[in-house]
């Protein structure tokens, strides 16, 4: 555990401290498009994140080649390598997207490409788990479109969820966290060595992610681009396609006895790796479907670009942009870690009743739009101030002591009595540019999404 923790950090550290000046080349180089009718940000943002989500995976697969027992994972498999040239192909697709606007059947035909390159080097489906009929062994031509079809639906999957700071980095990071634990318990409570890749993988994913998120949270300063979220989309259905295809189900010894159903039961370590990409494509397919009826409704193409994605009618009904984000964490962090759970113990009433729970703890904040929590006393010096009380003056007059010295603060993060898009004279104006970071002139702290067009 302690190899991949280092790992993990490692990545997490070369990916953090890489962000800022490939923020910068990607400023000079131009890699700011345009802001587009659907986009939420309203300054152009440079793009190009995923180069150093690329250069932090590379040093995770470097650290991990010299680690004791780790090094096993590259003396024992080839799908390290496999991944590093997928990934390289994905990567660099993305880089000239990003700066190009290449076409989207190009970028479908590299996506199949890198699949298809992973799959020649050997990390590809061997055999498919199915319920209610056991282990099934495909033919190479069977394996190799099971594959390629995995691949790409999981990178245009988490393609598709980028819409709002953070988000497809978070989602992909709980969705890594989850996968890591169940990879984890395979390699070392089953003792099977072919789980250690897809272990690797994890971990190697969330650091990943969690190196780029401090960059790429609300107001993001960068955006990973296409070249970083197609890569960790193909890291994703690596990991699930090493462990479904690689990992023997008769080496786990379950215990088939019984009825059909408590067969079932025992086979549900087999079958998550199938419902685990699932993890980070449910909320985006469900988004998807919508998006067709709505269109089709309307008379539209499907393939039209519009404003009623999941994300932009949580703005709409009032969650600040944060909130939206953590919202979406929180439906991803419950069916992730709620399907691990009920792997482990299928059997067990209180893992549903507990995830029902949640569930009802999601609509109540997916109803309270304008609900603000406040922390108490003793840890408002730990959290931003808009979740920090107002205090009163001597006088008595609500919001002249605040801790930040600013107005009172609504639910919805905007100060005092202004409109969120007017400037007042007390009111700290920032650098406009890309993202307030260069001082080209000042603009309003605060802008009023009603005023500012349509976002994404």
């Amino acid at each position: 555990m302690r190899e991949y923790l280092l790992t993990l950090c490692i990545t997490a550290a070369v990916t953090y401290l890489l962000t800022g000046p490939v923020r910068k080349f990607a400023i000079v180089a131009g890699a700011m498009p345009e802001i587009r009718a659907r986009d939420v940000h309203r300054e152009p943002t440079p793009r190009l994140g995923g180069i150093a989500m690329f250069f932090g995976l590379c040093a995770g697969l470097l650290v991990a080649d010299h680690l004791p027992n780790l090094n096993e994972v590259f003396t024992k498999s080839n799908e390290p390598r496999a991944l590093l040239s997928g990934a390289a192909l994905i990567w660099l697709i993305g880089v000239l997207d990003d700066k190009f606007e290449i076409d989207a059947l190009i970028k479908l035909g590299g996506q199949m490409i890198a699949a298809g390159v992973m799959v020649m080097q050997g990390l590809t489906i061997l055999w498919l788990p199915i319920p209610g009929v056991g282990t099934v062994s495909l033919t190479q031509w069977q394996g190799t479109l099971l594959t390629v079809a995995l691949v790409v639906i999981t990178i245009n999957a988490v393609n598709f969820v980028d819409g709002l700071d953070g988000l497809a980095a978070g989602m992909v990071c709980i969705a890594a966290a989850a996968f890591f634990m169940y990879a984890y318990r395979i390699w070392y409570g089953y003792g099977i060595e072919a789980a250690a890749p897809a272990t690797l993988f994890a971990a190697i994913l969330m650091g990943m992610c969690l190196g780029f998120l401090p960059h790429n949270m609300h107001p993001a300063r960068i955006f990973m681009g296409d070249s970083g979220s197609m890569l960790i989309g193909l890291v994703l259905a690596a990991g699930a396609i090493s462990i479904t295809g690689q990992v023997d189900p008769d080496a786990m010894k379950l215990n088939l006895g019984g009825s059909a159903r408590d067969a079932t039961h025992a086979m549900l370590p087999v079958f998550i790796p199938l419902l685990m990409p699932l993890t980070i494509i449910a909320i985006p397919f469900g988004d998807l479907v919508l998006a067709i009826a709505r269109r089709t409704w309307k008379g539209q193409s499907p393939f039209a670009a519009d404003r009623g994605h999941l994300h932009h009618r949580l703005l709409d009904v009032g969650h600040s942009h944060s909130r939206a984000v953590l919202i979406m964490y929180f439906w991803s962090a419950l069916i992730a870690f709620g399907t691990v759970a009920y792997s482990v113990h299928s059997t067990n009433m209180w893992i549903l009743l507990l995830i029902v729970a949640l569930s009802a703890v999601g609509l109540v904040l997916l109803l309270l739009p304008r609900f603000t929590p406040h922390t108490p006393r003793w840890a408002e010096n730990f959290v931003p101030p808009r979740y920090r009380r107002e205090r009163r003056s001597p006088g008595g007059a609500a919001g002249a002591g605040r801790v930040d010295g600013a107005a009172p603060e609504g639910a919805d993060g905007t100060s005092g009595t202004h409109e969120p898009g007017e400037a007042s004279e007390d009111r700290p104006t920032v650098g406009a540019g890309v993202n307030g970071a260069t001082a080209l002139g000042t603009r309003p702290r605060f802008l009023d999404r009603r005023k500012a067009g349509s976002s994404r």
